[in-house]
């Protein structure tokens, strides 16, 4: 057996989503069943200190050797690193992204990718122009919960899907807990429940209803949305989407009088800061996301960004409905660490195969999602700082 392909990272940024993702990064491969790739953490940089990004580092039980850096600067000049895996707010991901990729470095950019549509397409371009990978970084799609719930889609198992419904919210005092200055409600950090928690409901709406078609079938979504400020900021505390996809998986309904193959579809994303998806914390509200096709209805059960199950409801014909036994098929998917792992994954599996961008999360994909996302703040009329969307670079934030 041949030995497993070795990925070295670079960590820009030292925050919470940053010492999740290096606790997995470093967890067993084979604790996950996985043997053909590994990866090593070969520095840290913060842009405080490097006496952070070595408590970092210490806190983290990053194996001895790990560079520790006081700035991004030193981090993406860094040789004995392959990729960087960008942790900052997501006001600082264009510029920070960039700074790697005009350095040579391969990237894992967090989500969301960008502040607008406009920077996504940037990067992709001097990513492609540079024959570097780069990747959105949305864990949840390469969960083996969420490649399992697309296959079924895919082997026409829910027959013509018609309906996602799909919610990522989270119960909070919002003045309280975050005031004015968090990052979850500033401007000035892209603040916001639909950046920071609505790219989830929006990717179930995309993985199930866009990924699922071919990609000469895909086309982008017509959007209908609803905002509420915080009262505080401006930030979006409440948005609901309602995404018309032209094309959506499986048959049209017989007899469509123009004779067409494909059938419309509507994706309902819904996110907000003061009620909860699951406000007991123990999934009783379930499920998080509601998959409803013509054989029947999957449920995902678990947060949006971090399921844990999910169910096949069978449909029944009208003239046995409620009769006789419900028939409900049920998937447990167990998560052997956070889950930030399975997307190092594909990122190393990437890099070995030569492979700019991942078919998981394809960078046309990426940005027409933040093209929803543009017009859902259009539309809301919320608005970010000029320099966190302007496309210059480099530019001090």
């Amino acid at each position: 057996m041949s030995s497993p392909h070795t990925v070295r990272w670079g960590i820009l940024a030292t925050g919470l989503i940053a010492d999740l993702f290096v606790k997995d990064l470093i967890l067993d491969p084979s604790t996950r069943d996985v043997s053909d790739v590994k990866h090593e953490v070969k520095a840290v940089a913060s842009s405080s200190s490097a006496d952070r990004a070595r408590k970092f580092i210490q806190d983290c039980k990053v194996p001895e050797g790990a560079a520790a850096y006081g700035s991004y600067e030193e981090l993406v000049k860094d040789t004995n690193v392959d990729i960087i895996y960008v942790a900052t707010p997501h006001s600082h991901h264009y510029q920070n992204t960039m700074l790697c990729l005009e350095a040579g470095k391969h990237v894992l950019c967090e989500k969301a990718f960008t502040t607008n549509a406009a920077q996504a397409k940037r990067l992709i371009e001097v990513a492609q122009a540079k024959n570097l990978f780069l990747m959105e970084a949305v864990w949840t799609r390469f969960f083996p919960l969420s490649i399992q719930i697309r296959k079924f889609i895919e082997d026409g198992n829910l027959g013509a899907v018609h309906r996602v419904i799909a919610d990522n919210s989270f119960g909070d005092p919002v003045e309280e807990k975050y005031g004015t200055a968090h990052r979850m409600v500033n401007p000035n950090l892209a603040g916001g429940c639909l950046l920071d928690l609505g790219i989830y409901s929006l990717t179930w709406v995309f993985q199930t209803l866009y990924h699922t078609l071919p990609p000469q079938s895909r086309k982008p979504p017509k959007v209908v949305s609803a905002v509420i400020p915080y009262h505080l900021t401006g930030a979006d505390e409440m948005t609901s989407m309602i995404l018309t996809f032209p094309t959506a998986p499986g048959p049209a309904p017989a007899g469509t009088p123009d004779g067409s193959q494909t059938h419309p579809a509507h994706g309902i994303a819904l996110t907000n800061l003061r009620v909860a998806t699951d406000p007991d914390g123990h999934n009783s509200a379930r499920p998080s996301i509601r998959i409803q096709g013509t054989k029947g209805e999957i449920q995902v059960d678990g947060p949006a960004y971090r399921p844990h199950a999910w169910r096949f409801i069978h449909a029944k014909a009208d003239n046995e409905m409620g009769k006789g036994e419900p028939k409900v098929e049920v998937h447990e998917c167990p998560i052997p660490g956070h889950g930030m792992f399975w997307e190092a994954d594909e990122c190393a599996r990437c890099l070995r195969d030569g492979r700019c961008e991942s078919e998981g999360m394809e960078w046309e994909e990426s940005a027409v999602i933040m093209e929803v996302m543009d017009e859902v703040r259009r539309q809301g009329g919320i608005k970010y700082p000029e320099a966190i969307e302007s496309l210059e670079y480099p530019l001090a934030l």
